[in-house]
């Protein structure tokens, strides 16, 4: 990427562009960009509810789902690219923040990325 760790102002708020031989191993390696973002700023989980139906019963259901939160919209746009680019059906959930929730989409991260150790 043309920013460092360290440099003036804040990481979030300045460009991350990727050079083209970083977007070579990207293109070559595209899970691995992947596990490194969702291992350091993502999160699996399982979403659970309840909801009343219009017969009266209480349904409860309960759906995992993955969690990318980022501050910088290049790091996030990077995330979702990848995901685009795998296949991966992603949704914002807001300005930082994105959520795979679809079944085939959760199933392919929990392959290819693992849980945290």
């Amino acid at each position: 990427m043309t920013v460092s760790q360290h440099g003036r102002g804040r990481k979030h708020e300045r460009p991350i562009i990727l050079e083209p031989w970083q977007e070579r191993i990207v293109e070559a390696h595209p899970w691995q960009l992947l596990r490194g973002l969702l291992h350091s700023d993502g999160c699996r989980t399982v979403n659970r509810f309840k909801t009343e139906l219009p017969s009266g019963r209480v349904a409860e259901y309960a759906y995992p789902r993955w969690f990318f939160s980022n501050r910088s919209a290049d790091i996030l746009g990077l995330f979702c690219a990848t995901c685009d680019a795998l296949g991966v059906r992603w949704t914002r959930s807001n300005h930082r923040n994105v959520s795979v929730t679809h079944r085939r989409s959760v199933a392919l991260l929990d392959a290819y990325i693992g849980m945290k150790a």
